[in-house]
Parts: structure tokens; sequence; C-alpha cells
């Protein structure tokens, strides 16, 4: 397999978990502090995450929380975001343009900010009131600080039971489904690599997920044409250009929107000859109950993903490390 290694998947999955105790801290000084708000504030795939994390919390938490686009914000201003905010963000870089700014702003209105940033002694590692770093994990992180708000809340009181689940498994479990879905991945690019156009719908808590596949992963990093859609909305205008040649690629979770991309697949069924599901339910996750699998249906289907990005990389020969324009140009 392209660029598998088992181990060191592992290790990067549990350095991940391993950070709930320091997440667990700031959660509760978060908490134990008090805040009028909540914003997940982000660009591009962090934007996609904190569209995640709301959906996550959209069906327990009577907390008022909200996603925001950190450019947008630049541009308009959000008038909940000041004192009594906390404000939740992540960076690779702790360099992005739009977010450094967005977060100067925020701070300046009387939020306070969480960042998760894996490059330390960089503007936005500087601009946090509160900052870990630890590489990769993005949505783990998201979800573990939002699982802690809200068993503060009182309304998560499975809370260290779902942990000491996903401390013992969730690692290897997610290891290995990397390495089962090796051969559907091959298989996909063969048929998809080529295409002039892939849509790509998801619902629930994957919907930032498809978003971000589709911009981040396909069109940023493969420099391959989509569009994305969230299930709710397909059939209000996409559905009428879907024909028997229409490639469409659906990503299915198992929480409660997942009802929404089986109507969309069973629209496909009659009309496209040329649709995919990835269905995370597909995926055994031997140490994980299915009561949880909702929650981290998200991370199931990004192995599979991570399988496709890298077959995608070898049949084509294009490095997904190559920009054209991002950070190389002035725009």
């Amino acid at each position: 397999m392209y660029k598998y290694n088992e181990q060191e998947l592992i290790g990067l999955y549990s350095s991940g978990l391993a950070l709930r105790g320091q997440i667990e801290e700031i959660a509760d000084r978060v908490w134990d502090g008090g805040f009028r708000n909540l914003c997940w504030i982000g660009i591009g795939g962090t934007w996609a995450s904190a569209q995640q994390a709301v959906v996550h919390m959209r069906e327990r938490s009577a907390l008022d929380f909200f996603a925001e686009n950190a450019a947008e914000y630049l541009a308009t201003g959000n008038r909940r975001i000041g004192e009594g905010t906390c404000a939740v963000f992540s960076s690779v870089t702790g360099t992005t343009e739009e977010m450094v700014s967005a977060v100067r702003k925020l701070k300046a209105s009387g939020a306070k900010a969480v960042g998760f940033v894996d490059t330390p002694d960089t503007p936005l590692w500087e601009l946090a009131d509160e900052v870990i770093s630890c590489p990769k994990n993005e949505q783990l992180k998201f979800f573990m600080l939002a699982d802690r708000l809200m068993y503060r809340e009182g309304v998560f009181p499975e809370y260290d039971d779902y942990y000491e689940v996903l401390d013992r498994y969730l690692a290897a479990d997610l290891a290995a489904v990397e390495r089962e879905a090796d051969g559907f991945a091959k298989a996909f690019c063969e048929k998809n690599r080529d295409n002039a156009l892939t849509y790509f719908v998801g619902a629930g808590a994957l919907y930032g997920a498809t978003y971000s596949y589709a911009m981040c992963y396909w069109e940023e990093m493969h420099w391959m044409r989509t569009k994305s859609i969230h299930a709710a909305e397909f059939f209000h205008g996409m559905l009428e250009i879907i024909d028997e040649d229409t490639p469409v690629v659906v990503l299915q979770g198992e929480d409660s929107q997942r009802p929404l991309t089986e109507r969309v697949i069973r629209f496909l069924e009659k009309v496209s000859g040329n649709y995919t599901v990835i269905d995370s339910k597909d995926y055994p996750m031997p140490g994980i109950p299915d009561r949880y699998r909702g929650s981290i249906a998200h991370l199931i289907v990004h192995a599979v993903t991570n399988r496709i990005d890298l077959n995608l990389e070898e049949m084509t020969g294009h490095d997904m490390n190559i920009r054209r324009y991002y950070r190389k140009a002035d725009y």
C-alpha cells in the first residue's frame, strides 16, 4: 500500500486522544469562568471543521454557539461576538492571513480565544488566550472540546464511558479502516480520476467534511474540479442536472441526518449510472459500540478518503503538496 504505515497512523490518532486532559482543563476554565456564547471560527478547511462542531453540538446542547467564517467576519463583523464570547479556532501554520486578522479583531471586541495551533511561536499561537499544539486531528480536537463543554452543561452523561471506549479502540480501528478501504480506493480512483467535474453530497457532521474534501483536497491538492452540496438542498436544484453519466459521490454518516443522504441515494439509484456511496456504516469498528458510531462517522469516512487521496497521488503523479497560487502569489 502506497504511503501506509499502520503504527504511524495509530500513533497519530493516539496523540490526538492524548490531548484530552489538556482540553478538559481548558474547557473547565472556560466553563467555570462563564461565557455568553461560543464561536467556532475558521477559514477554508477550518471553517468546514467549525461547521462540523456546530452540527455535532446541535442535537444535545442548548448553549449559544455558532460558526463564523473569518473572511466574512472581517468584512461584515458580527455583533454577537464581544465580551463573554469564547472563540475557538484551529490553524496548522499559525499564520493564515484571514485568521490572524479575525482573531485580532475578535479579541479587540473583548472576546477570548482558544486556539489549536500546530506551529508554536507564530502569530496565532501568541494571540490565543488558551493554546494547545498537536499536529492534525483537527475535528477530533474540536469535538473533544465541544464534548467537555456539553458534559459540564449536563447533557452528555455518557462522556466518561464514551472516551474510555475511544481511548482503547479508536486509533487502531481507524488505522484498520484505511487498510480495508485501499482496494475500494484504487477502484474509485480509476473510475473518477479523469472526471471533468465531480459532485460531492453530504449531510450532518459529514457535510463540513464533504465541503472540505471537495475544496481542500480535490481542488486545492489534486487540482480536480468539484462541487459540494448539502443533501438537504440536493432536491432544490442539483437533481435537475443529474443524468446517467454525471459523477456523484455521496459521503454518508450515521447521525440523525443520515435519512437526508439516503433520500439522495434512492434518487440516484433511479436516474444515475455513475454514482458512488462512501458509507461509514460499511466499515467495521470492532471496539466501538453502535451507539457511539454516529459521533465518529466523519473520522471513518476520512480514513477512506485518505486512501483515495494517496492513490490519486500515486496514479496521477501529482504531489498533493504542490500549489500554483496558494501562499505563492498576492491575491
